[in-house]
């Protein structure tokens, strides 16, 4: 039955999220807030939506980058490279960005008569992300139900697993990771230095999938 709103940014966890659940998504809601790999993303949500036969729509957020701190909008040089640990990606967070979007995302399930968003946050996200860490998710699920009239939830099944078990539940359903986007630098090619890069090409690797994204390094 198709009865969910998913958040798709077009990268690897999402990505991998419509694939498994394809059969209950009616909805894929993807955000144009102002981040440097948007227009990276974007594409690609809409490439696999289509591919599947799923409606897919952008809602703009610009405001966030107008008014919101991270270095996530102050363009790639602000993008820490290295590991994907807490003090070195903190900069990263755009402060209640699931929050919002999640609001944004019930509002459209009631909206279209559906019972349920989902939301691809990972165990690896907890540390960094207060957003994506188990508690945020079971708040956000109640406020949801508590304010809309058919009782909204939020679906999160990626919560507690790592970025390498979603990687082998994508290969298993034969997802195309060549065209999903990671690197929070933007630009043409993934940077293969940041903190997301890193963690992809780990994943990738930890799961056994030939890696065909091109790095610049």
């Amino acid at each position: 039955m198709k009865d969910c709103v998913l958040i798709l940014s077009g990268g690897m966890d999402s990505t991998t999220m419509l694939y498994d659940y394809q059969e209950r998504i009616a909805l894929a809601v993807s955000f144009d807030y102002g981040s440097n790999h948007n227009a990276n993303e974007i594409p690609f949500a809409q490439w696999h939506c289509s591919r599947l036969g799923i409606e897919h729509i952008v809602v703009p957020l610009h405001f966030m980058a107008d008014f919101f701190k991270s270095s996530l909008l102050d363009g790639a040089d602000a993008i820490p490279e290295g590991s994907y640990d807490d003090e070195n990606m903190k900069s990263t967070v755009v402060p209640f960005r699931n929050g919002i979007m999640l609001s944004v995302a019930a509002g459209l399930a009631e909206s279209r008569g559906f019972k349920y968003v989902m939301m691809a946050n990972h165990g690896g996200d907890h540390a960094i992300y207060p957003d994506c860490r188990p508690e945020f998710v079971q708040a956000m699920s109640e406020a949801m139900r508590c304010g809309t009239f058919p009782g909204i939830e939020l679906l999160a099944p990626y919560t507690n697993i790592t970025k390498t078990e979603i990687a082998r539940r994508g290969k298993a359903l034969g997802v195309d990771y060549s065209k999903t986007w990671s690197c929070y630098k933007g630009g043409d090619k993934h940077c293969g230095r940041c903190g997301t890069c890193v963690e992809r090409k780990e994943a990738l690797r930890d799961a056994g999938i030939e890696d065909n994204t091109v790095y610049l390094y």
